[in-house]
């Protein structure tokens, strides 16, 4: 099935796009390769092909550019300036699913190639509705039809210097399906070496603020076009319900953490309050000697648990903390790995929910290493949180932060997903939806990183799973938020 492809490069220099050209050219279906010079240099342009002077490569400007210049079947949109290496027949099989799909667009698995040569699986996830992160991962080919691209442009009505792409893609969405297409068809040189625990604080470095904002400004404006968006009017809580003996519980669920357990028990039994307070240790089944140095401590107000069921993860061991008949009014997070900065943090949480009259308080905090030194990117404020549209731009981002206090009555309500990851900004989500979260802009929590964390260095199918969830998760979210919208 010849048909005819207008691909689309970023260009540096010559050199830097000659492979990838003659890898194209060497394809009849490919019409056209317009090459994407962003450098604002002029520079002579390769033989069979056309220069476009761009913004820059995700510009607004730059995605009107592409759709006012392609005529043929479908566009192609390469993301990296690194060499393209297509699979045998990779074009072909894109067109096809793309047509027999009625898909607007598809991406595909690939493989990653290091600098040594080296190849190893990328496979991506599907997209979903709530695949709403302007960092979703659809590798560095993304074929559209050029129907659905230039429909999707023509919706565009802002300009943005690094949203663009971000912005068409949601423009998409409303009306085309974007399909996964989950087979090998294309090589991709990394270039991005970094642990997952390293990458996964980019969205919050200080350095890609402004590129935060107009992601915000594109999420916002879809959610408000499909009907999620949602006003900042908020239910009133009244704490003086229920009966509760003790004002807070700092919940501590472990499962072998005999490296750190000792120090995140004391930092919660030093604490500093003129309220009663206890601490609930929900203990998983430790056998590395966890259980009994948890048995060391003799203060009364620590509660150690020991499940009897062995299928909980850590929102079960959660929702065992939360429902018992100890529990506080407001129960706090503590990880077994981390600590509080100081002896006042407690009194600062439980203060921010009456001040700010919020079912959830979420706190900032500071990355460490195992004895307490500061590593990058350092203090973690979340400042991309604002009360106007927190909890709309909450389903773009991939977390709330740290650390995370609870109405407890609600806690109970709702119930925490017992899975170990994502349950807390599953109760993030859902809390926001009708009630304030409160926030706590200095430093009051250390999230100490050491090389047994749990999300230091994930392979890549744990690291899909995880994403995938999180996507389902915004997903079930926000249509939950349509759904409230359409009966207001």
């Amino acid at each position: 099935m010849k048909t005819s492809i207008y691909c689309f490069l970023p260009y540096a220099d010559s050199a830097q796009a000659a492979e990838s050209i003659k890898n194209l050219q060497a394809n009849e279906n490919i019409a056209k390769i317009y090459l994407l010079n962003a450098s604002g240099e002029t520079t002579e342009c390769p033989e069979g092909c056309e220069m476009l002077k761009v913004k820059s490569l995700e510009a607004s400007s730059t995605m009107r550019a592409i759709a006012s210049h392609a005529s043929g079947d479908f566009v192609m949109i390469y993301t990296k300036y690194t060499t393209l290496l297509p699979g045998l027949f990779a074009f072909e099989r894109m067109v096809r699913l793309a047509a027999d799909s009625g898909a607007g667009m598809v991406y595909a698995d690939h493989y990653n190639v290091s600098a040594d040569g080296h190849r190893t699986n990328a496979p991506v996830i599907d997209y979903q509705q709530g695949s709403l992160r302007d960092d979703f991962d659809f590798g560095s080919v993304l074929l559209f039809t050029t129907e659905a691209f230039t429909r999707a442009a023509s919706m565009m009505t802002a300009d943005y210097d690094a949203a663009g792409l971000y912005d068409l893609r949601l423009k998409l969405s409303q009306f085309a399906s974007i399909v996964h297409i989950n087979e090998y068809l294309y090589n991709d040189v990394e270039t991005d070496t970094r642990r997952s625990g390293e990458k996964i604080f980019d969205y919050v470095d200080p350095r890609n603020r402004n590129r935060q904002i107009e992601m915000e400004a594109a999420c916002t404006e879809y959610l408000k076009e499909v009907g999620g968006y949602l006003a900042p009017e908020f239910e009133h809580i009244d704490f003086e319900k229920g009966d509760f003996e003790y004002e807070a519980s700092v919940i501590i669920p472990v499962r072998n953490r005999i490296r750190t357990i000792r120090d995140a028990i004391n930092s919660a039994l030093s604490q500093k309050c003129d309220f009663k307070f206890n601490v609930i240790v929900i203990d998983n089944h430790s056998t590395d000697g966890t259980t009994d140095a948890i048995r060391e401590f003799t203060d009364e107000r620590l509660i150690h648990i020991i499940p009897e069921r062995d299928d909980l993860g850590i929102g079960g061991c959660w929702n065992m903390g939360a429902h018992h008949e100890r529990c506080g009014k407001f129960a706090v997070q503590l990880d077994s790995d981390d600590v509080y900065a100081d002896e006042n943090t407690l009194s600062k949480v439980v203060k921010a929910f009456y001040e700010q009259n919020c079912a959830m308080v979420v706190g900032t905090y500071m990355l460490t290493d195992i004895n307490k030194n500061m590593i990058p990117p350092g203090i973690i404020d979340h400042k991309e949180w604002t009360p106007e549209n927190g909890r709309n731009n909450a389903l773009r981002i991939n977390g709330f932060g740290a650390p995370r206090a609870f109405y407890t009555p609600m806690v109970r309500e709702i119930k925490i997903p017992n899975t170990s990851y994502g349950e807390d900004y599953a109760m993030g989500l859902n809390f926001s939806r009708r009630y304030q979260i409160g926030r706590i802009w200095e430093p009051i929590y250390l999230c100490r990183r050491w090389e047994d964390n749990s999300d230091a260095s994930l392979d890549i199918n744990k690291m899909n799973a995880n994403n995938l969830y999180k996507d389902r998760i915004r997903t079930w979210e926000l249509q939950a938020r349509i759904a409230m919208n359409r009966k207001k």
